[in-house]
Parts: C-alpha cells; structure tokens; sequence
C-alpha cells in the first residue's frame, strides 16, 4: 500500500466532505509524455494517482504558523522569499482558516498564520485520507451522468445566474474546461483521462 498526495480545490474538498464527490479525473497523457495516445497506457505506466487499495492524501489550501525570510536560491541564482514553517516547532495544528489579515510575505521575525498554497502542505496538515477503489483509463468525453455526478459537480448550480436544469456531465463540461482549457486539455481535446474512484477513510 502506497501513500501519495493529490490535490483537491476547495470546492471539492467540500464535496468529498458532504460525501457528494467519489471520483477524479485527471489527465493521463501529456503532450511530453511520448505515449501513444490509446488506452492501452495502463500496460504501460503506472497511475500517478494509484492502484485499488493505495491511500491519497489530500493536499488543499491551509494556514501555517511561521514567517518569511529572503535567501539565496541555487536553483533561482538570486535571493528568493522562503516560507519558514513553525507550525509544529509552536506546538500548534494546522488551520484551515483563522489566517493573519495583516500577514505577507516579507522579512519578519515576528511568526503568524499564514495562508498557504496546496502544493506546498505537508503530509502532517493533511486532514482527508482516501482509499483508492478502482482506476481506469477512459475519453473525457465518455463520462456518463452518474460519473458527473460523483465528481461533486453540483455545487455549481448554486452558482448566481445558473441553469438549475442543466445535467451533471453539462456541469462537468464547465468545471473541466475551467481547470484544464488553458493547459491545452480542453473539453473538445477530449483527452485521455485515469479516472480514480476512492472513499473517504479515517485517517
């Protein structure tokens, strides 16, 4: 069993707390990967995301305890900000809201809460775990509606000027080219995506 971190948006964060989001897709070859594009990718790279019985946890946005100090960065070749995380060092937990209002990112030795990107959570701050269920490769576009809706889609009818009537895969549609259309993985791409169904689990 392997532990692997994923990220999730707020939103859908919520959803996998209010047990309305059991599914994601993600993009399963990229324009640099040098796979063919055909489903037979399964024989040939394992998914990032996984294999039935592996755990995820997930990564969102959070608050952490610390400051900020200017050095230098070898990767950069000049001084660059670098986040000094005190959270657990202050005998604190993670938050996931209560951040500093005055809080930014400049050199203070002065600690406070800072809200902090995703990426850059620690496995200590992660407070969902997933038990991956299945996974498998398919087209974007082969979604059915009961998929669409396990992907939590409905809080997007919630949003101001919305068609209540509209279908899940419609909402999908919605969500997926707001993520990924900029990336050129858009709707009408319809990409080649691993489809990950999980549970949510203790910890």
């Amino acid at each position: 069993m392997r532990n692997l971190p994923i990220l999730f948006s707020g939103a859908m964060v919520r959803a996998i707390f209010d047990g309305r989001k059991s599914q994601t897709r993600r993009v399963a070859i990229t324009k640099h990967s040098g796979i063919d594009h055909d489903a037979s990718i399964t024989s040939r790279i394992a998914c990032p995301y996984g294999r039935p019985g592996d755990r995820l946890w997930v990564r969102e946005t959070y608050v952490a305890f610390g400051r900020w100090e200017s050095r230098f960065s070898a990767e950069k070749c000049r001084d660059a900000w670098h986040f000094v995380d005190l959270t657990m060092d202050a005998g604190f937990a993670y938050r996931f809201d209560g951040a500093d209002a005055e809080a930014r990112r400049r050199a203070s030795t002065v600690p406070t809460w800072h809200t902090r990107p995703a990426i850059f959570m620690p496995r200590a701050a992660s407070r969902i775990t997933l038990e991956v269920i299945a996974v498998r490769v398919e087209r974007l576009r082969d979604i059915s509606e009961a998929d669409a809706e396990a992907e939590g889609v409905n809080f997007l009818r919630n949003v101001p000027d919305s068609d209540q009537a509209q279908t899940a895969r419609t909402l999908y549609h919605r969500l997926w080219d707001s993520l990924n259309a900029e990336r050129g993985y858009a709707w009408t791409v319809n990409p080649w995506v691993w489809v990950v169904e999980f549970r949510k689990i203790d910890r």
